[in-house]
């Protein structure tokens, strides 16, 4: 994912790269998991963000649940359940509209990045 934000109180914007495996198996309904990690996961985030899901299996080091075929990362500060609401074709990206269908945060974490919106 190249950035991430929430639009509305239920909805989350996405960018993700065309040529993602992710991005290509993606479909309007699916289910999909969204975890804002937690201060202490900056290793977690180098992992994801270092390299490309079609040559590198990134979920191999990482604690994490699969619930209804949703990735939701172990101790992340925020775990949201998701529906894929559109999907739009942006030339070389490809930008999601998630609906957020059940959230849970962990009291105990700060965000990664030290930002605290409560948006949630």
């Amino acid at each position: 994912c190249a950035w991430a934000m929430m639009v509305d109180y239920e909805q989350i914007a996405m960018l993700i790269g065309e040529q993602s495996v992710t991005g290509q198996n993606l479909e309007v309904g699916m289910l999909v998991g969204v975890s804002a990690l937690a201060s202490n996961q900056s290793q977690i985030a180098k992992v994801i963000g270092n390299n490309h899901s079609d040559s590198y299996d990134k979920l191999e080091s990482i604690s994490y649940i699969n619930k209804n075929d949703m990735i939701l990362i172990n101790d992340a500060k925020v775990l949201m359940e998701c529906e894929v609401k559109d999907i739009k074709d942006m030339d070389s990206d490809i930008m999601l509209v998630l609906k957020v269908n059940d959230c849970t945060e962990n009291e105990k974490e700060e965000f990664l990045d030290g930002y605290n919106p409560k948006c949630y």
